[in-house]
């Protein structure tokens, strides 16, 4: 089994919901909201850093570890032990499920042909004073 991992630094931005609009032709057209866009873009950019020399065409075990900002609130000592020790997680939004949908589709084409390779996701959301995800490719 071949593993690929590497982070991506900075806050994690959830996927939005689609946006619509008009195009010149006066169709609707639904489009990412810009801050969801420019996030995917950014996780595309450190994914083909580290692509394999062919697109993964097998299963994939995917892990991601999204260590989200540490609220200013937080930033007592006994609140930094508790959060060391994995006692205080954030259970705000952005919800999970979204923070993994923009990774994914930030990679897919990049490092894997599509996101429904995904078998097995191992996911957590963690304070951090140092906002990153961590992915783990195993395939």
């Amino acid at each position: 089994m071949e593993t690929i991992s590497f982070v991506i630094h900075g806050e994690a931005q959830a996927q939005g919901r689609p946006r619509a609009g008009k195009s010149f032709s006066g169709k609707t057209v639904l489009y990412d909201p810009i801050n969801s866009r420019d996030f995917k873009q950014y996780v595309s950019l450190v994914a083909s850093q580290h692509r394999p020399k062919e697109l993964i065409t097998s299963p994939i075990h995917l892990e991601l570890i999204f260590h989200q900002p540490t609220p200013k609130k937080y930033h007592t000592k006994p609140k930094q032990a508790l959060i060391e020790s994995g006692e205080l997680l954030p259970i705000t939004k952005p919800d999970l499920d979204n923070l993994v949908k923009g990774v994914k589709d930030g990679i897919t084409k990049i490092i894997w042909q599509d996101d429904s390779q995904v078998v097995s996701m191992h996911v957590q959301k963690l304070y951090s004073l140092l906002p990153r995800v961590e992915v783990t490719i195993r395939y």
